[in-house]
């Protein structure tokens, strides 16, 4: 975001990517902007001129709506009423955000908190066909995290229904986090069997977003260190499984690879192309090449 607004969208259609993911703000401190950035109009039209989306927002990296903690709690929702309230204004369709950390309290409870929090949040002028979408993101399970699982996003996302928050949530799967949780998504079944189960019990039409990374943790190890696309324990045959995936086709992909600042997001989007094409993987900047 330090480029300026405008001249991300102009760099993201240069490297060959359609889709795009900002932050609205700093993705580290509870402080929001009382304005919209004067840029905000003219990232619209450059968007649209290039051709680029769905565009989605990443909600700041401090919510939690699963824990305990009331401040935190409250927070967490006025952050994400913030995020949905601007995200038209940045041409936004989506708002992702981390599904939390139940903090100790027990998985029942923190669905429960999630629920409550996700009902505030949406509450009033967010809900609607034209409203974005609040997107719900898999964890890798470190830190009492809830939604590691394909099991505890569905139970999430049936007490939201009862609610009546149809409609209004939708699921991101973060290729590394699945990894991270113990999904073996570097073969093929483990991912054939992963969608189906998410089929029976959320629905793939409701996921909307893939978080394409590798990963340098351990499968099963809880942690979440994002890898460029084949430089990981991943690989490439899992991540070119899960690209063209008929079940897929209607899903947005977005890169939340390391280094971008240093070249590697060009790098990274040639690398789809190397992956659905089966073709060997472009190398990353000349200056960063063994000797």
């Amino acid at each position: 975001m330090a480029m300026g607004l405008v001249r991300v969208a102009e760099r993201a259609s240069e490297i060959g990517a359609s889709a795009l993911q900002i932050f609205s703000d700093n993705p580290t401190a509870w402080r929001r902007r009382a304005e919209t950035p004067p840029e905000a109009a003219a990232f619209r039209l450059r968007i649209e001129e290039l051709d680029i989306r769905p565009v989605a927002i990443h909600a700041a990296y401090l919510v939690n709506l699963a824990g305990p903690d009331d401040d935190l709690f409250g927070r967490s929702v006025e952050m994400i009423r913030h995020e949905l309230a601007h995200a038209p204004e940045f041409g936004a369709r989506f708002v992702n955000v981390h599904v939390g950390s139940h903090r100790g309290a027990g998985l029942e409870a923190g669905i429960d908190r999630l629920v409550d929090g996700l009902e505030r949040a949406t509450d009033g002028p967010f809900s609607g066909p034209d409203a974005p979408l609040l997107v719900l993101e898999n964890s890798s399970g470190g830190g009492y995290a809830i939604g590691s699982t394909i099991e505890e996003l569905a139970m999430a996302l049936d007490q939201a229904a009862a609610r009546g928050l149809d409609g209004q949530l939708a699921v991101c799967l973060d290729v590394a986090h699945l990894w991270g949780a113990g999904y073996d998504v570097s073969r093929p079944d483990v991912i054939d069997r992963l969608l189906e189960e998410m089929d029976r019990t959320i629905g793939l039409k409701r996921l909307v977003m893939i978080h394409m990374n590798d990963s340098h943790s351990d499968l099963g190890s809880r942690r979440d260190h994002h890898a460029h696309l084949g430089d990981g324990q991943i690989g490439r045959v899992g991540l070119a499984h899960f690209l063209c995936h008929p079940a897929l086709s209607h899903v947005a992909f977005y890169l939340e690879t390391p280094g971008a600042e240093n070249g590697y997001d060009a790098v990274n989007v040639a690398r789809l192309g190397d992956l659905a094409a089966d073709r060997p993987l472009t190398q990353g900047p000349a200056s960063e090449l063994p000797a």
